[in-house]
């Protein structure tokens, strides 16, 4: 037995080295594959960026600006998101949401080895590339740090960043995050954003089969639109009501209910901007202070100054307003035909289409038939059917005027649910109209209008357009007098005068041709007499009236001519509907402001803006003033006006030709500059003063302005001192020479 043993000991002792060989072998592929995997893993990890930087994230946010009421008149924005917070997003979009994209999402801890074995096994077998498998958590690492290829490399750090993501924040604030972020299709970004833009309500109110088909909604967006194919977002919806109610998450009545109803959008139009040419003013203010980035990006919130329901009836008015004038001059054709080799009936689309009609509003529309008693039109995805009485203003017959392909003007005066619209035929020549309102106690700029169309022209009228005054320049020549002395029943002589100037003798005339021989002041200013306002500004001194001018908060470029005092300057209409503020505010001038304060996406105030006020005149002069301007409005060039029965003054101006027309007035709390013109130096017709042509477009829009406000009162005429009487401002038949240019 013994011999025995000694035979086996060798072979147990071969078989211990094997064993401790193999072990060490594998020890050391062991420790290559571990080696190698740490290696991969840094090479991977070298560039990832850092996730605590997720702790200050925030994503972009849309920009909005409010009226003086905090109603919503604009916004900036790259994306359309609204940030929501993880409350606002109800338990059944949670729970949709999770069923469909990642079952184990409040059990994995940032990766779910399975789903991504898996996937990748799937991809390999059909030879594509690695996809699909990612958890929320990857997938938010991916929309936020990574680009969106798809391969090893990128899933990898999807997979460590998924990781370092889940040791640094909750479930909650991750779900949140993503939420957030997640593109949903037609520039939406988040599920807050989405449910209002697909359903017209907040997240919050959204039901089973709403919230299951936005869920679908991240695996494609495009694919699943369930405006571009309701038929694939139908089944994918179906599709994740079924993965929730495999999950429990959902009974087998609520499934089916659910399932059984069809994909009913309400999709969130965007109002039609009613203040763009305002708007467009503050975007390029805060890109100028704050940067591009910061305005369409870090969703600041600006308070303006501006009153939707002033700027709704500023929009009207000058419509309207224009839509008179056109009429005034009759038909004058000359249509654009749009129909060329590129353009047909069909695919033609004009900008105005991009917003959605209004009734009262002037669309253009492009017509498509043509008979002897009717003319069928389109406007985006409206049609309407013109009648002879539509055009009966024109005294011609349609089919005389139309032709297929016209591009036309209308006025919109009803709309139906089935696409069908009443219109009446108008006219655009390219005559155009701005408006500005201010508030007087604050200098809030209420409502402003650049033009007939900002999709056309983005040009703005109020503010960048310097155009002749005419007369309504006159109230600064006699504001100058009364200052000085004067008083409004001073009288002077209208009559024939000669000024020898540098180039010439200057015989000036009155817009009638007429003279009244001697007149007071307060008639001469509301009758607009030239012949008084020009000796007036004669033995002031021109320089004297501009000076005044300027104190008014007149800025442009006022040459020192005598043709000065009867409006051949050229001035804004902000700048002058700003200037006359200073009457009704005795005396004092506040500069114009649209912005009353700016403030972050978290609250702070950035800046808040306070009035700027400077005495321009004295509280006497302005008080005088705004009696004599209240003459214009009760005896004079404006007398139209009289009929309104509030407190008013203001002053007409018209240009020579008739290239421009102004009214300017006030009442005691408001303010509003109307101009009437076309963009180039073009007559706008016979007798198309600053009383017929802007005259009308501010009474109607100062109806609604005072509409049941309390208009106020002018402040009360300081007393003349005792045994004041008038007396008459003598000035020469021929006045010296000055140097000017007519």
């Amino acid at each position: 037995m013994g011999y025995l043993f000694q035979e086996h000991a060798p072979v147990e002792t071969t078989n211990r080295k094997l064993v401790g060989r193999v072990l060490i072998g594998l020890l050391v592929l062991a420790s290559a594959l571990v080696g190698a995997l740490a290696g991969l893993l840094l090479v991977y990890s070298t560039d990832l960026p850092q996730v605590q930087e997720l702790e200050h994230y925030r994503p972009s946010a849309i920009t909005e600006l409010y009226d003086d009421h905090g109603r919503i008149i604009g916004s900036f924005a790259l994306q359309r998101r609204v940030v929501a917070a993880y409350e606002d997003y109800p338990q059944v979009l949670r729970e949709a949401l999770i069923s469909i994209e990642d079952k184990d999402f409040y059990r994995h801890s940032g990766i779910n080895l399975w789903r991504i074995a898996g996937a990748a096994y799937r991809d390999i077998e059909s030879a594509g590339r690695v996809q699909g498998g990612s958890t929320l958590t990857m997938q938010l690492a991916r929309n936020l740090f990574l680009s969106p290829d798809r391969s090893f490399h990128r899933k990898i750090q999807e997979a460590l960043l998924a990781v370092q993501i889940e040791r640094r924040f909750t479930k909650p604030q991750i779900f949140t995050l993503y939420a957030n972020q997640i593109y949903l299709g037609h520039g939406v970004y988040g599920f807050e954003a989405a449910s209002e833009f697909y359903f017209s309500r907040p997240a919050k109110q959204l039901a089973l089969a709403e919230a299951a088909l936005l869920a679908g909604l991240p695996k494609s967006p495009t694919y699943y639109s369930p405006i571009i194919h309701p038929d694939r977002a139908l089944k994918r919806r179906n599709l994740v009501i079924n993965s929730m109610l495999e999950d429990g998450k959902l009974t087998a009545e609520q499934a089916s209910a659910a399932r059984n109803r069809p994909v009913e959008l309400k999709l969130q139009r965007d109002p039609n901007p009613p203040a763009p040419y305002f708007v467009e003013e503050i975007r390029r203010y805060l890109e100028t202070k704050y940067g591009s980035d910061q305005v369409h990006q870090g969703g600041l919130r600006v308070y303006t100054s501006l009153d939707m329901d002033l700027q709704r009836a500023a929009n009207q008015s000058v419509l309207d307003g224009l839509a008179s004038y056109e009429r005034r001059h009759g038909w004058k054709g000359r249509l654009e035909n749009v129909l060329t080799k590129e353009v047909t009936l069909a695919n033609y689309h004009h900008p105005d289409w991009d917003d959605e009609p209004e009734v009262n509003g002037y669309e253009h529309a492009l017509v498509t038939a043509v008979s002897s008693g009717s003319a069928t039109i389109k406007f985006g995805s409206h049609t309407s059917s013109l009648a002879p009485a539509d055009a009966a203003w024109t005294h011609r017959k349609l089919h005389e005027i139309l032709r297929t392909g016209d591009n036309v003007y209308v006025k919109i005066l009803a709309l139906a649910p089935d696409g069908k619209a009443r219109v009446s035929l108008e006219r655009d020549s390219g005559a155009q109209g701005a408006l500005v309102a201010i508030d007087n106690p604050s200098g809030g700029i209420k409502a402003m209008v650049g033009g007939r169309d900002f999709n056309e022209s983005k040009f703005n009228r109020a503010t960048q357009a310097l155009r002749q005054v005419g007369s309504s320049f006159k109230p600064y020549v006699y504001t100058a007098a009364i200052d000085q002395g004067a008083k409004p029943d001073d009288t002077i002589l209208d009559a024939p005068v000669t000024f020898q100037t540098a180039s010439g003798p200057y015989s000036p005339h009155n817009y009638d041709e007429k003279f009244e021989g001697t007149i007071t002041l307060r008639r001469a200013l509301a009758q607009s007499r030239n012949i008084p306002a020009l000796k007036l500004a004669d033995s002031l001194g021109i320089k004297t009236v501009i000076d005044y001018a300027h104190r008014f908060g007149i800025t442009s470029n006022l040459r020192p001519y005598l043709p000065v005092a009867l409006g051949a300057a050229e001035v804004t209409p902000l700048e002058q509907t700003s200037a006359f503020s200073v009457f009704p505010n005795d005396g004092v001038r506040i500069t114009p402001r649209y912005i009353t304060k700016v403030t972050d996406y978290q609250g702070r105030v950035l800046e808040e803006d306070f009035p700027d006020v400077k005495d321009a005149i004295s509280a006497r002069t302005a008080r005088i003033m705004t009696s004599m301007l209240q003459e214009v409005v009760l005896h004079g060039t404006a007398i139209a006006a009289a009929a309104m029965k509030y407190p008013l003054g203001g002053k007409t101006g018209t240009t020579n030709d008739f290239t421009d027309a102004w009214f300017v007035g006030f009442s005691p709390t408001l303010t509003c500059g109307v101009w009437m013109g076309y963009d180039e130096k073009k007559s706008l017709g016979a007798k198309e003063t600053g009383g017929h042509a802007a005259l009308p477009i501010w009474m109607d829009f100062m109806k609604v302005a005072l509409a049941g406000k309390d208009p106020g009162a002018f402040q009360p005429l300081p007393e003349l001192p005792p045994n004041a009487v008038a007396q008459k401002i003598d000035t020469p038949d021929t006045a010296p020479a000055e140097d000017e240019a007519h």
